[in-house]
């Protein structure tokens, strides 16, 4: 295959990984920069790691690259990783891969010499190009033609590349969001036809994908999540329901997931929890949907049964625990009315950073109803937001750490170190925060020296679950 060294200009290689690519051209063995170094070069970004391939096989690394730290990280493979000082280099034997059984892992290998050889089992034509400053561009597959035409498409059987590696169906959705891509019909089909197959991929490589896919810009990612719903059923099964499920409401425009994927794009990808609660946010509308007798829809108390849904599919997913309180806990208030008089509550509850996602959450979540609904309702949640930024400005008090009555001065005044410290701390914060009472030592002492007899009870964590009220139980859009 005649190679083309003449495409834009030679990408600009670091030395250090120009380094060892000389030292393995010195020893008769060419070295391709390869995958994604070389599509986000070709895209003009900045490229996070880089991947060589070359025919010198692992035994045959380790002699002429003696000089470097060398990790064994799949030597049947053929890839070891090379620490140069500055980075992380994979380098990987020219391969080609087996059958693969298991939807993930290639029965077998067997090493070439062909860079062709080794491009022709890749997934993506624009992860199929090559690069090196002595020998040029290999691109067997016109990726580089394909990248300049916005086109994301499959080397060779798009179906056939997706039976062999089955993340490669969540791989495909984050590629065409996070570069803008349009997939190519036939991969296209491919991914519907072989959805079933993620069954078959670890939870743990599907969570890590779809928070790559959420990291994606907002008019990027909203035809991919549209189009590709029934995929993400899959690993999401709650997802399937939404899909298609018309609200018969007068505030909304969109069935539940499209609502829920124009929510998600709303706001910003900077804080993937809050575009993880919105992929999930709606998430119990389905098993609460009724109808009444004028035909109008009604989701009563989706937000907490939501919670408790989307909680065990993250944990399913194996996120982590934090994230997944997280998410929960935004769910679960995500339609629980605040207003600005009562945003040193909700402080108290969540704390400034989770109070700030429950407001982006609301916001993303109202600019997907109809505009007369984002017209009425996104002020008061901009007022909410105002308030916030005044009580974290004037430094407000809403945590015990705030309070001017430390645990040390109640001792000092015979309470007890123990459960009914903490107890008498938290009813002098709740006269503060939630009795509007100045924040003054010595106020907050007399009011101790009232209360420090009076049985309060144990300390109890502030949860903003147990805090929400639903008017007559039936909150519903």
């Amino acid at each position: 295959m005649a190679r083309d060294s003449s495409f834009t200009t030679a990408l600009n290689v670091p030395s250090d990984v120009l380094e060892v690519m000389g030292l393995l051209e010195s020893a008769g063995y060419p070295s391709f920069l390869v995958g994604g170094c070389v599509r986000d070069a070709l895209l003009g970004r900045q490229a996070m790691d880089y991947d060589l391939a070359t025919p010198a096989l692992v035994d045959e690394l380790k002699k002429i690259l003696v000089d470097y730290r060398i990790i064994d990280t799949g030597s049947a493979y053929g890839t070891v990783t090379l620490l140069t000082g500055q980075r992380e280099l994979e380098v990987t034997t020219f391969r080609a891969d087996g059958s693969y059984s298991d939807s993930r892992h290639p029965d077998s290998v067997s090493f070439s010499t062909s860079i062709e050889d080794d491009l022709s089992r890749r997934d993506f034509t624009v992860n199929a190009v090559a690069y090196s400053p002595t020998q040029g561009w290999a691109d067997p597959f016109g990726g580089r033609a394909d990248l300049e035409a916005g086109v994301l498409r499959a080397v060779g059987n798009a179906g056939q590349r997706l039976q062999e590696d089955a993340l490669r169906i969540m791989r495909a959705l984050r590629l065409a969001a996070t570069l803008g891509l349009r997939v190519d019909p036939g991969l296209s089909k491919a991914l519907h036809d072989n959805k079933g197959l993620l069954q078959n991929i670890s939870p743990e490589r599907i969570s890590a994908e779809l928070m790559r896919l959420l990291s994606a810009e907002n008019d990027q990612l909203l035809p991919v999540l549209l189009e590709y719903g029934e995929v993400l059923a899959v690993p999401i099964p709650e997802i399937g329901a939404m899909i298609g499920l018309d609200q018969r409401s007068p505030w909304h425009t969109y069935d539940v997931w499209e609502h829920t994927v124009r929510a998600l794009v709303a706001v910003s990808p900077d804080d993937l929890v809050v575009r993880l609660t919105l992929l999930l946010h709606d998430i119990g509308k389905p098993p609460t949907f009724t109808i009444d007798e004028t035909g109008r829809g009604h989701f009563y108390a989706h937000a907490p049964l939501g919670a408790e849904i989307a909680r065990d599919r993250l944990q399913a997913l194996r996120f982590d625990k934090r994230t997944v309180q997280q998410a929960y806990e935004l769910i679960r208030s995500h339609f629980a009315p605040i207003a600005p008089d009562t945003v040193l509550r909700w402080l108290r509850r969540l704390g400034e950073q989770q109070l700030r996602r429950l407001f982006a959450v609301k916001i993303g979540d109202m600019c997907a109803h109809i505009d007369s609904a984002v017209i009425s309702g996104l002020p008061p949640i901009l007022d909410c937001l105002d308030a916030l930024d005044e009580a974290i400005s004037s430094r407000a008090c809403y945590s015990l750490g705030q309070l001017a009555v430390k645990g040390g001065d109640l001792i000092a005044i015979g309470v007890e170190p123990g459960p009914r410290l903490g107890a008498l701390l938290e009813a002098l914060l709740d006269t503060v925060v939630e009795d509007g009472q100045p924040n003054d030592y010595q106020r907050l002492m007399a009011a101790a020296r009232q209360l420090k007899d009076l049985d309060l009870g144990a300390p109890k964590e502030a949860d903003a679950a147990d805090h929400i009220e639903y008017t007559s139980g039936k909150q519903e859009a």
